[in-house]
């Protein structure tokens, strides 16, 4: 996203809008007041962009890779929000950016959000809430089932969790089905990649928040010590990939030497928690005893 907004400053001028009708309708016109695109001209750079992907994609051999024709029509600006927020519930600290992002865009874009009221607002953040978790747990019971292994404090409770998994298998599409999720503490489960660690969420256990009364975690406050964590086999090759990277940038000659000592200190601490892992995890058949 960071990425895409300094595209973005770059292509319209100074103190402009980013996306600028005259800017990006690439006319030698341009009107002397800044406007922002209208809903044609972003439903035409959706649709192009799509194409664009496609194309992208062929050329270099990933076919598996492109934007598939959809029988019900072309993208749109309203399937193109609700893929957008599927992507960004699943982030950790996605379920607030997408809140605000969507609590603007009402006020904003007359198509999609006009008629949303607040409470649609939090029909939807629910839903795409109780998807995550079902994901997570879907992913965690196939990966348990083919042999993995997890490790951690909450490993054991993780792993009842994802046993739970078959029983909601399917599109979650009403905010009933996702109250049924959202409701069973048994099921708290989510994924924290950035922190290569998936968080059994216990509101009485979590160290990312003591002094509110929140009643999910704060997933970029995780913390090391924290008795909700738990770690897979992929989060461990996460780790072991990261801490090969920190070294590498280490070994750059340009790094002055305070950076290179805290880089090499930080691969050095990912390192053992995947070492950890490798000493501590179990297995679905050594918990179950099958």
């Amino acid at each position: 996203m960071v990425s895409a907004i300094r595209v973005l400053e770059r292509l319209v001028p100074d103190q402009g809008l980013l996306f600028d009708s005259a800017a990006h309708t690439f006319q030698r016109t341009r009107a002397a007041t800044a406007t922002s695109l209208g809903y044609e001209g972003l439903r035409t750079r959706i649709e192009d962009f799509a194409r664009w992907a496609s194309d992208l994609a062929i050329r270099l051999g990933r076919p598996h890779e492109t934007v598939p024709d959809d029988p019900h029509g072309d993208l749109g600006l309203a399937r193109f929000r609700r893929t957008l927020a599927w992507h960004i519930a699943r982030r950790p600290g996605g379920l607030v950016a997408l809140a605000i992002q969507y609590g603007h865009l009402r006020t904003a874009v007359s198509a999609g959000y006009a008629s949303r009221s607040r409470d649609g607002i939090h029909d939807l953040l629910d839903i795409e809430t109780a998807r995550a978790t079902a994901d997570t747990l879907t992913a965690l019971h196939s990966d348990l089932q083919a042999g993995a292994s997890i490790s951690g404090p909450a490993a054991r409770r993780a792993i009842r969790a994802a046993g739970q998994a078959p029983v909601f298998a399917g599109a979650i599409r009403t905010r009933r089905q996702a109250r049924d999720i959202l409701d069973n503490p048994q099921l708290a489960v989510y994924d924290n990649p950035n922190a290569f660690v998936m968080c059994v969420y216990d509101r009485d256990r979590a160290l990312c928040h003591r002094l509110d009364t929140t009643d999910s975690p704060s997933l970029d406050r995780c913390r090391p010590s924290c008795t909700n964590i738990a770690r897979t086999d992929a989060h461990a090759a996460q780790l072991t990939r990261r801490a090969a990277a920190l070294e590498d940038q280490a070994d750059t000659e340009a790094a002055p030497g305070p950076l290179t000592d805290r880089l090499r200190r930080q691969a050095a601490r990912l390192k053992s928690a995947a070492a950890e892992h490798e000493g501590t995890h179990i297995t679905l058949r050594q918990e179950t005893g099958s």
